[in-house]
């Protein structure tokens, strides 16, 4: 009988052993694995060559120096493959081959992180500003702000993309004389679930959320019904983040430095705003700021936004039936511009990309309040926009 006690006790011991080995709540950040690493994409000019990578310590925010990834111009924006093995960038130029418009480029991930150029083709227009792939990598998608259009391509097993299969040029203006005679597309966002079959495109000039439907089997894009959601007009929406969940949209507001909260339906992709708030501090003059990114923290708990100009990042909490925002506060991003910043995997860390400053600053998001406080670490990168992680 004391054998057999003895033998028990013995068992359980291992069980609760191998348990605490691998339950995320007693593990910590060991559970998040490795280094993750962290590409950023910049404006290339005197100082900045193109795509640039480092390694960040998932415990700690600690970041390596950081080195060239791919020497290509202007790479302003990037998107990871779902494989992790292909990362596509926006060139943000005017004219590619001799044509009066942007590029698209593509490339493979080197196991030392380094980009090796798969192949490039026309974005469909003249300064593309954002791009996005759909759940499964088959399909990917392009804004054109300075053309005002958007441009989708299929997505090769070798992770290349073909030429342009859809190129919709949007149509319109709105209230404000100088930033909105024309559309401007600038954002792209698609359906991330499983079957998600919608792309939505933040328009500044049109001030309007635009709707399509991506069959993204063969890569082409047809305008949904209803065909966009509105924005308040000369509100400029800039880019945009689902809450938890896809029942939410959020948008932030270039022009009148704002987020609007907006009601999703799914199943009809039907835009409804239900709330929009100020992403500066009370006394503030709104005119010599303008918003840039915005991100929902993975607890879908909080949402950030930055400022250009008060140079900051504007935290809210977010009403879990409602979906609805609540100012808690600013934090300095140490910089000046913070022109892109994104939330790491794990939700421990923020990295906020300083574009008039050539730095990247690690700060660390409290899970309680959603506060974010420096933890010391800054990187030198010229000219940061887009900072985008790999988790391996």
């Amino acid at each position: 009988m004391n054998h057999r006690l003895r033998l028990l006790l013995s068992l359980l011991s291992l069980c609760l052993s191998a348990c605490q080995s691998t339950s995320p709540e007693k593990a910590g950040p060991a559970a998040a694995g490795g280094p993750v690493r962290v590409y950023v994409g910049t404006y290339t000019n005197a100082k900045s060559k193109g795509v640039y990578v480092m390694e960040m310590d998932p415990r700690t925010g600690a970041l390596t120096e950081p080195k060239l990834a791919a020497t290509t111009p202007s790479p302003s924006y990037l998107a990871l493959h779902p494989n992790k093995k292909y990362l596509y960038a926006v060139n943000e130029v005017d004219t590619f081959n001799g044509q009066k418009t942007g590029s698209v480029s593509a490339f493979r991930v080197n196991s030392d992180g380094t980009l090796a150029p798969l192949n490039g083709q026309s974005s469909g227009g003249p300064g593309p500003c954002h791009l996005d792939l759909d759940g499964n990598g088959k399909s990917l998608i392009v804004a054109n702000y300075a053309g005002g259009s958007v441009a989708s391509y299929r997505v090769g097993d070798d992770g290349s993309l073909s030429a342009p299969v859809s190129v919709i040029q949007h149509e319109g203006s709105s209230v404000d004389r100088q930033r909105q005679q024309g559309p401007h597309a600038h954002c792209v966002l698609v359906e991330p679930w499983a079957g998600g079959s919608r792309a939505l495109v933040a328009d500044l000039g049109l001030d309007k959320v635009m709707i399509y439907r991506l069959d993204a089997s063969n890569a082409t894009l047809t305008p949904n019904d209803p065909p966009s959601g509105a924005a308040a007009r000369g509100s400029g929406p800039r880019h945009l983040a689902l809450g938890r969940g896809g029942n939410f949209l959020y948008v932030n507001n270039e022009m009148k430095s704002t987020v609007t909260t907006y009601s999703y339906d799914r199943a009809r992709g039907a835009l409804t705003s239900v709330q929009t708030l100020s992403t500066l501090p009370e006394g503030y003059d709104g005119s010599k700021n303008s918003t840039a990114e915005i991100a929902v923290h993975p607890s879908g708990k909080f949402v950030y936004v930055s400022n250009r100009g008060h140079d900051s990042i504007a935290v809210f909490k977010v009403d879990s039936r409602s979906g609805q925002l609540s100012a808690a506060g600013h934090q300095s991003t140490q910089g000046k511009t913070p022109r892109g910043f994104a939330v790491a995997p794990g939700g421990r860390f923020l990295l906020a990309a300083n574009q008039n400053s050539d730095t990247v600053v690690v700060f660390r998001i409290d899970e309680n309040n959603g506060a974010l406080t420096p933890t010391g670490t800054t990187a030198s990168v010229p000219s940061p926009v887009c900072v985008t992680f790999l988790a391996r």
